[in-house]
This record gives structure tokens, sequence and C-alpha cells, in this order.
């Protein structure tokens, strides 16, 4: 790579629509006072300045009222996830009432499985992907056992094709008509974790009510990295989480989006809690369980502010930069990374991603010949954030919002060093 190359990357900055909002983040730096090239938001975004300033308001008003910071000011606390749920459901393309923050991710996939999944004796099994998320395949292991099931005769794997290690539709397709109406579910990492493939949401959600099966996904790697249009693609439910491309935060709140179509089905078993009742009763404590429509129904406890704060700050970047705009720069930017690592003179690394913009988000999985940790080590002493996944993988994801193509640029010069 030479300067022609570094002055490509320069280039590409300048031209960027959205290359101010890195000055929005607060960017980790090395001991010398420089910026880090973090190429981790797969795994943990980076904060928003502002996040300090929407949480800090809301401890003013908690040291100021107290108690009665739930009614008064400009963002009471009793309505608060309300401010939150126009821009999540822009950022996961759903309607209002299909969209709510609450609870942790695996905690959400739980509560829409148990609505969401109702199984017989005739219809009992659940399709994930074999390589998914640990948490994803306990959860629904432990479903199927709570239910009485075996998961060895419940759960089936959509297997990847072993050459390429990326999962096919023709397969999928398979799977479904071979074990036809005893599909009760498919939940799928829409974005898998580790392969980086993005399967296509529209496709399997038509595929399985064909066969009538539910869909749902978990949008942990997909919220805020694609366009996920949950709405269109008529998915019956979705979970993720808001640390990762939402940059709220470690162990901050997930999202859930049921479809409207379920909105006022009120005999949809689920597991209750106050904050899902009608919002003009609840205080009355004394009334039955009277549900609200739609996905704020199937709350449980009255949210943690502090953490919705945190949410607030980076959604509301995201409404400033636009979904669209912001799927634009990370197909160019990840493109751009592509293009870089292909044109080294090195035959250690395959990109185990696809290349096809429609099967992948931000993140390149890279996987790399008789390597080991000690690659991941020296990559780290050179000031990248990376991720590194047993035995020989690099997850590299390029986020849009604060990434820049020099950073692209410099990672793959530093891992050319490397090797």
């Amino acid at each position: 790579m030479n300067d022609q190359t570094r002055k490509t990357a320069a280039s590409l900055d300048l031209q960027d629509p959205l290359s101010g909002f890195r000055q929005e983040f607060e960017l980790p730096k090395d001991q010398k006072g420089d910026p880090l090239i973090y190429l981790c938001g797969n795994s943990l975004g980076l904060q928003p300045k502002q996040t300090k300033d929407y949480i800090g308001l809301e401890l003013e008003h908690w040291a100021k009222w107290g108690v009665d910071g739930h009614t008064k000011g400009q963002n009471a606390w009793l309505p608060y996830h309300e401010l939150l749920t126009h821009q999540m459901a822009q950022v996961v393309g759903a309607k209002d009432s299909e969209v709510v923050v609450m609870n942790t991710l695996t905690v959400n996939l739980h509560l829409m499985m148990v609505s969401f999944y109702q199984p017989s004796s005739a219809r009992h099994k659940i399709i994930i992907e074999a390589d998914a998320f640990p948490s994803d395949r306990y959860a629904v292991e432990s479903q199927i056992k709570f239910h009485g099931y075996d998961p060895e005769q419940s759960l089936l794997l959509w297997q990847p094709n072993p050459e390429t290690g990326l999962c096919e539709l023709s397969t999928l397709k398979s799977l479904m008509e071979q074990h036809k109406d005893s599909i009760a579910l498919i939940m799928l990492g829409n974005s898998n974790y580790y392969s980086g493939q993005v399967y296509p949401i529209g496709e399997i959600t038509a595929l399985g009510h064909h066969h009538g099966a539910k869909v749902g996904f978990n949008l942990a790697h997909g919220a805020g990295n694609i366009l996920c249009d949950l709405h269109q693609n008529n998915v019956d439910f979705a979970v993720w989480c808001t640390y990762k491309y939402l940059n709220s935060g470690p162990g901050s709140l997930g999202g859930v989006f049921v479809h409207e179509r379920h909105a006022k089905d009120h005999e949809l078993p689920r597991f209750t809690g106050w904050w899902g009742h009608n919002k003009q009763t609840r205080f009355k404590m004394r009334d039955a369980f009277e549900p609200m429509e739609g996905a704020e129904g199937w709350q449980l406890s009255n949210p943690p502010i502090l953490s919705m704060a945190a949410i607030r700050a980076s959604l509301d970047i995201f409404e400033r930069a636009g979904m669209n705009a912001i799927r634009q720069k990370s197909v160019q930017l990840t493109a751009y990374l592509a293009e870089l690592l292909q044109g080294l003179d090195s035959d250690k690394i395959r990109i185990m991603t696809p290349l096809d913009p429609s099967e992948r988000g931000a993140q390149l999985s890279l996987q790399i010949k008789n390597s080991d940790r000690s690659l991941h080590q020296a990559l780290t002493g050179l000031g990248v954030v990376s991720d590194w996944r047993e035995p020989d993988v690099i997850r590299v994801a390029p986020a849009p919002l604060y990434n820049s193509y020099q950073d692209v640029y410099d990672f793959v010069q530093r891992l050319n060093q490397c090797l």
C-alpha cells in the first residue's frame, strides 16, 4: 500500500457526508493520546459525547425532585420509554406501536418465546442456525425442555455449507420440507455473530409462514447495522440489544418488535407485569391485568431511566444521520476494507463473510491461516481494537458513525505488518 492509497482514504473521508459524526463520540486513545483504531463496535459501540449530558440531566432531576421526577419536567420518567419509541422504530423498520425498549436481550427472547412458541405433540420443533450465538441456543433449548420436550428431537440446526462456512437458503428450504408441519418456530440471529453473514429476513419469514411456523429474529448484530424492515418483512417478533451498533453502553437495555397483527390478540400467552397494563388504570392497583395494545403490552417493570437516557443519547444521533445514509456508508466502508485486504500480497487471509452487501453488515470475519491469539495480541500492541474468535478468526467491524476510511486503511496496513 503506497501513498496514493493513503491519499485515497483521505479523499474518501473528505467526501463522506457522515464524517462529522465521528467528532460526537469518545474515541479511546493510546498512552501517547492518539486515537486507537477501534473496529469492535460489533461487541461494544463507542460512547456518544452527549451521553454524559443525557444521564446527568436525569441525575439532576432525581436530586432536585426525588419521586416527583416521575411526573415533572420535559422528560418525566413515567412515560420516558416513549421518548425512544419512534427513533427505535425507524432504526429497525417498524411502526411505533410495534416497538418497545425494555429488559435485556435474552430476557426479551424468553418473553417472546412464551408467546410465540406454543408446542404441541404434532408441532414442537424449533429451527436455529447451527452456529447460533450460545445464549440463543441455551434459551431455545431451555424453552423446549420447559414445555416437556427433548432438544434432541425438537431442536433443528440449519447447517452451513462445510466448504464456505455459510448458511444457504436452499438448505433451510430442504430442512423445512423434511420436517414440514412439525416446525413451530424459526428463530435466527439474522446477522451471524461469527461469520458476519446476514440472512434474508423477508424470504425466511415467508418460508416459515408458508409452513405454518412463527418466525422471529435476534437482531443483536442487525439493529443499527442493516436495514431490517421488520414490519414490511412481516416478521412475527424480533429482539435486539443496544450496546453494539446502537452505542448505549455495556449491558444496556434491549428492544422488542411484535408485528401489529398480534397487537390486539390478548389470548396470546405471555408473562405479565404491571408496566404492560393499561396505563390509564395501571395505578389503581386492583384491576385484573389489561394489556396495552402493541409491543408495550409485553412490558413487565418500570424502566431504568439512566440506561434509557444513554440509549436516547445515541438514538438522537441515529435520527440526525438517518438509517439509509448510515447503511449506505457502511456498505461503502466495508467494501473498501475488503478491497484493501484482497490487495495484500498474502495467501494467509480468507474473508469468511460474503462480499455481497445484501449478505453482510459492517463486519468482516477474517480467517488467518496458521495463526493463533498472538496475532490478535500483536495487532492490539499496534493500537488496533478488534475481536478474536477461536481458533483463527479476527472480527473487524467499521462502524459508519465513528469509523473513517483512514481507520480502515491503517488497520489493513498494521495487519499486513503483523503477517
